[in-house]
């Protein structure tokens, strides 16, 4: 029987893109406490962090692709 608690979670998320001849590499992390209250749902809350860790990412992407342009 496990007693262990998880208290906190962290990600992070990581891409590279090649724009004309260059390469370039993003990477976004973000820790979140969880709090101690009844009925978190651990599942949902690693889902939301892996969303908002990878939205991060493409949205560095796409402002990457927008100011180099890509052909």
């Amino acid at each position: 029987m496990a007693v262990a608690k998880t208290t906190t979670i962290r990600a992070t998320s990581r891409a590279s893109v090649k724009v004309r001849d260059n390469y370039f590499t993003v990477e976004y992390s973000e820790e979140r406490v969880i709090p101690d209250v009844e009925g978190v749902d651990l599942e949902k809350e690693r889902q939301e962090l892996w969303d908002t860790v990878n939205n991060e990412c493409d949205n560095q992407i796409l402002e990457i692709k927008n100011c180099y342009g890509t052909k």
